[in-house]
C-alpha cells in the first residue's frame, strides 16, 4: 500500500465444494493473494483505499471507485478491438478507429523499446493523444460498435496513458497476469489454502524473474 505501482487482478478459483475468486496484487517484485467467496469487489475497494500510487489493472468497474491515478491494460483494450474488428471485417468505422488507435500507440511502443519507461521520454506523445481524442470527438459513427468504442474509449481517457506522466510505470497488466497464470496452475494441482500462501512467498521472486524477461 505505500509503493509507487500497484498490478490488480482477479479470476475464479474452484474449491473442493464451492467457487470464490483470488485477487492477485502485484508490485515488480512481491505478489500477494486474497480470497473472497464472491466477486464483489467491496473489500477490495476498501483495502485499497488509501492507495497513492499508480493502479495498474484492467477494465472491471470495480477499480473505477478508487481515488489513485489509474492505468487501464492497453493490451486488453487492442484485444477487445482486434476482436471487435474481426467480428465486423466490413465495418468501415470500426476499421478507421483501430487504424487510428494503432497510428498513435505504434510510436509510443518504439519509444519505450528505446528508452524504457521513462517519462522525459514519453510525455512527448500527450500531443498525439489529444490529437487523436479530439479527432475522435468529432467523429459520427452510425454502426453501434463504432459508437460503443468510441464511447469506451471516452469514458477512460485520463486512465488510457496515465503512464505518459510516470517513470517506470508500464502500459499493460502483465505483473498482476503472470500472477494468475501461475495461480492456475498452483489450483490445478489441488493445492490447498496453505499452499498457496506459501506459492505467494515464493512468487515474489518468480515475478521478478519473469519481469526481467518482458
Amino acid at each position: 500500500m505505500n509503493g509507487y505501482l500497484l498490478h490488480a487482478d482477479e479470476t475464479k478459483i474452484y474449491l473442493h465444494d464451492r467457487i470464490g475468486y483470488i485477487w492477485v496484487f502485484a508490485s515488480v517484485e512481491e505478489v500477494v493473494y486474497i480470497y473472497t467467496p464472491s466477486r464483489e469487489g467491496g473489500p477490495v475497494a476498501e483495502l485499497l483505499k488509501d492507495f497513492k500510487g499508480v493502479l495498474v489493472s484492467d477494465f472491471y468497474a470495480i477499480y473505477d471507485s478508487l481515488k489513485c491515478p489509474q492505468q487501464k491494460c492497453l493490451i486488453h483494450l487492442i484485444r477487445d478491438l482486434n476482436s471487435a474488428l474481426m467480428k465486423e471485417p466490413f465495418n468501415e468505422e470500426i476499421k478507421l478507429i483501430v487504424a487510428e488507435f494503432a497510428a498513435l500507440i505504434k510510436p509510443i511502443i518504439d519509444t519505450i523499446h528505446r528508452f524504457g519507461l521513462k517519462k522525459r521520454y514519453l510525455q512527448k506523445h500527450q500531443t498525439d493523444v489529444r490529437r487523436f481524442f479530439r479527432l475522435l470527438s468529432q467523429q459520427s459513427y452510425k454502426t453501434e460498435t463504432a459508437v460503443k468504442y468510441r464511447n469506451r474509449l471516452e469514458r477512460n481517457r485520463t486512465k488510457l496513458f496515465t503512464f505518459l506522466d510516470y517513470d517506470g510505470v508500464p502500459w499493460n497488466n502483465n505483473n498482476a497476469e503472470h500472477a494468475i497464470i501461475e495461480d492456475r496452475k498452483s489450483n490445478a494441482t489441488g493445492s490447498t489454502h496453505s499452499k498457496l500462501c506459501l506459492w505467494a512467498f515464493r512468487g515474489g521472486h518468480l515475478l521478478h524473474y519473469l519481469c526481467c524477461f518482458l
